[in-house]
């Protein structure tokens, strides 16, 4: 399989998120279902049912980390340097708002808008990869080509 890039900030937290549900949460529904298995019949036990479901979506996650951090690739920003790609902090313009926003190109399993980490899959993304300060880029929106100016690259 393909190596997933990730900061090292994302492959932290991510691994974080896999101790914490390991070590507290995987015990702490195990303890749950035991408590509602006490209660006596589980047909008709909504705690027992509801507790099940929580180890199920815990498990799951716990696989899916699992699989991603064996695959991540970790990538140090501050060793990179040049035009955009991986890791840059970026400052654009939307030249139609003249609003400025700072986002950092990250990987998938790490992105989250709100935040500023912008997957590097993303329409905005692909079209700042390879641009220096100064270029204009046009990205394709939902609600139609929006227009933006790079006014720094930082590798931090």
């Amino acid at each position: 399989m393909d190596k997933i890039p990730m900061t090292r900030a994302g492959f932290t937290a991510l691994d974080d998120e896999l101790k914490t549900l390991k070590t507290v949460e995987r015990p702490a529904v195990i303890r749950s279902i035991a408590e509602a298995r006490e209660h006596g019949d589980l047909s008709e036990n909504a705690e027992y049912h509801a507790a099940r479901e929580k180890q199920s979506f815990i498990e799951g996650r716990i696989k899916e980390l699992e699989a991603i951090l064996s695959l991540a690739e970790v990538i140090d920003p501050a060793k990179l340097s040049g035009s955009i790609k991986f890791g840059a902090t970026v400052t654009i313009l939307d030249e139609e708002t003249e609003e400025e926003r700072t986002y950092q190109i990250v990987g998938e399993a790490e992105a989250d808008i709100e935040a500023g980490l912008l997957n590097i899959k993303s329409p905005l993304a692909r079209a700042l990869i390879g641009k220096d300060e100064g270029d204009s880029i046009e990205v394709k929106t939902p609600g139609g080509e929006r227009g933006y100016e790079v006014v720094s690259v930082r590798f931090v």
